[in-house]
């Protein structure tokens, strides 16, 4: 099965899991009227729609090159990776707004039973293993897209431990925890959408992909290669192209000279797992 399809599936099962996460968090929400569960079930919600962006997005980052995307359209990927930390923006917007307005107002009445926490807990739990298996199935599939999106789901339950203890101090009487708490899922919010940018913004500006030292060893050990110069890299993790112009013996026939041209670009895919290589040939 392609790794694309593979990704989708992925996403299917994610979408189902985060739709049923967002019900609960509603529910127990509303019905405590704790603005820290109903801004858990906002940033869950925004899980959700990750989760049909992804699969529109993998869809259309799977099709083949054509005459207008050359390269292929790998980078849809990585502009839905971003289009992430647009979602996050507005939640952190929203919780602080809350938050704020709530502090301001006064106290407010939160009434959270045993058995809804009970059923956070449980939502605690299956966020660590969606995590888990996202992030797990993101390495091995090279999608840069289900390891962003696992981060998210991290954040997600480190923000559920928080909003439950936040609940556990607002039944002892500090009725302000709950906004604290909220303000707090808004900061968190915030260092997700920051780690995200830091993966996205140098794919899409075609920033170097491999050091260029690495490039210019592996290459180096092909036997007929005396120098390797013109070196350069860009893509995401799973979609990497290269450029490295290397010198042969200008005694070499053209033959001799391309097949050691083809034996630098076996060994560059295959040991740094490029998806395309591109080798220029100058005699020394």
């Amino acid at each position: 099965m392609p790794a694309s399809a593979q990704v989708r599936r992925v996403f299917i099962g994610l979408l189902v899991a985060n739709l049923a996460v967002v019900g609960v968090k509603v529910a127990v929400g509303l019905a405590s009227g704790s603005l820290a569960v109903l801004g858990g079930a906002v940033d869950s919600c925004v899980d959700a729609l990750n989760n049909v962006l992804a699969l529109i997005v993998v869809r259309v980052a799977a099709k083949e090159p054509d005459e207008d995307h050359p390269y292929g359209h790998g980078k849809f990927e990585t502009l839905g990776a971003l289009a992430i930390v647009g979602f996050l923006s507005i939640t952190c917007f929203e919780l602080v707004r809350e938050a704020v307005n709530h502090l301001v107002s006064g106290a407010h009445r939160v009434d959270v039973s045993d058995s809804q926490l009970t059923l956070l807990l449980l939502i605690l739990g299956a966020n660590v293993v969606i995590s888990w298996y996202e992030r797990r199935r993101g390495t091995e599939l090279g999608s840069e897209l289900l390891v962003a999106d696992a981060a998210h789901t991290r954040a997600d339950a480190l923000i559920t431990v928080a909003v439950i203890a936040g609940i556990l101090l607002t039944r002892r009487g500090w009725w302000w925890i709950d906004s604290a708490v909220a303000i707090v899922v808004a900061l968190a919010i915030v260092f997700v959408a920051y780690r995200i940018l830091g993966r996205t913004v140098p794919v899409l500006v075609d920033q170097r992909a491999i050091p260029t030292s690495e490039i210019e060893q592996t290459a180096q050990a092909v036997p007929g290669v005396q120098n390797v110069y013109g070196i350069r890299s860009r893509g995401p993790s799973d979609l990497r192209y290269a450029e490295v112009t290397i010198a042969v013996d200008g005694q070499a026939n053209v033959a001799s000279a391309h097949a050691i041209a083809d034996q630098v670009e076996e060994r560059l895919k295959r040991d740094l797992r490029l998806h395309e290589v591109t080798v220029h040939v100058e005699p020394c």
